[in-house]
């Protein structure tokens, strides 16, 4: 890659700070095992008088990036140890979620958004504990027959985390933990960050009349879940979030000599495959493909490419085939949730990581 061309995000990124368009970033780029660009701007919190310097090893709260680092991972790797099939109906793990088009709705029909459930409830003002919360989501009407349409739904999400427990008897956290996590190296990958971590956390939204959110998680149906949620909860530094990418690549992580096995080459190729074309989106089994409503990866980039975002302002992207990846974090929603600055950073970042490939 062309190094030297990636100095371009440092003008791009420095001057959205500067502008007061985010707080701060945290940039990796590579290509395979190779990390070939890195770099933290700005502030982690830079509210009521708080300047904190971002650092390379912020913990950022990954919103909706936890649907594909935590929950998706943690169903293919049931999937490969013959825990559950693709076409199992929801209802064979989680019996009140049955009756009637539910018990149409399937695996992948979570895993690609194509269940029929809506995209977003606000259970957090109704509900009081997490039962209440997890009684709501089994409980929400669908909007359309499984398999007709492609909905972004945290609902879905919801649910498969709940899946996870169902078949291991494990909660979402424990079970990525020991099985995903500790064998990728991703050693401060977390829910419900411990209070020692707190400097090294990117601040998120300043909540009226509480504050500003640091270390608790800025989704609030996720929040009211206890901070352990299938959609939204996670908290990583962007070095784990590269031996991650890493593992899908198939190549090993810096400092070390051979690949973690979490998940065989199988279920990975079936993850990042085009699975909801007959539909009109591009979606793989949890990943966003390029041409997708949601694809965020630019103009530039392969068509083999898959990625996802989350909604405090954080990103990842990889090709399997060249073996490019991005890790993008930011906290944009720092400064409030309104019209995010990421919508138009994040191509444009990823513009001139794709332009660096050397011929």
């Amino acid at each position: 890659m062309r190094e030297k061309h990636l100095n371009r995000i440092d003008v791009l990124l420095s001057d959205a700070v500067d502008q007061g368009m985010l707080p701060g970033a945290v940039v990796m780029v590579g290509k395979g095992q190779e990390v070939v660009y890195e770099t933290a701007f700005g502030f982690a919190e830079h509210l009521h008088g708080v300047r904190r310097p971002m650092r390379l090893d912020m913990l950022f709260d990954l919103a909706s990036l936890t649907k594909v680092v935590a929950t998706l991972p943690s169903l293919l790797l049931l999937l490969d140890q013959g825990h559950i099939r693709l076409a199992d109906p929801v209802g064979r793990f989680l019996p009140e979620f049955s009756g009637g088009p539910k018990a149409r709705v399937t695996i992948r029909h979570l895993l690609t958004h194509s269940s029929g459930l809506p995209s977003h409830r606000e259970f957090f003002k109704t509900c009081v504990t997490p039962h209440e919360v997890l009684t709501a989501v089994k409980q929400e009407p669908l909007e359309a027959e499984p398999g007709m349409r492609v909905e972004y739904s945290d609902l879905g999400f919801i649910l498969l985390g709940e899946v996870v427990h169902a078949v291991t008897d494990k909660t979402l956290d424990q079970f990525t933990h020991k099985n995903i996590f500790a064998p990728l190296g991703m050693t401060e990958t977390q829910f419900c960050p411990y209070a020692g971590l707190m400097e090294r956390i990117a601040a998120t939204e300043d909540v009226p009349n509480r504050g500003v959110k640091v270390g608790v998680v800025h989704d609030e149906n996720a929040e009211a879940l206890g901070g352990v949620s299938g959609h939204a909860g996670l908290f990583a530094p962007a070095q784990d979030l590269v031996r991650y990418v890493q593992m899908w690549l198939g190549v090993p992580s810096a400092g070390k000599t051979s690949r973690s096995p979490v998940l065989s080459t199988a279920v990975k190729q079936l993850a990042t495959k085009a699975h909801t074309e007959q539909l009109g989106a591009h979606r793989g089994l949890g990943w966003v493909r390029r041409g997708d409503s949601y694809d965020h990866m630019g103009d530039l980039w392969p068509t083999t490419a898959v990625g996802h975002t989350g909604f405090t302002g954080t990103s990842l992207a990889f090709d399997p085939v060249s073996q490019l990846w991005t890790v993008m974090l930011t906290n944009s929603v720092h400064f409030g949730r309104e019209n995010p600055p990421t919508l138009r950073l994040r191509p444009l970042v990823h513009n001139i990581v794709a332009a660096a490939m050397a011929d």
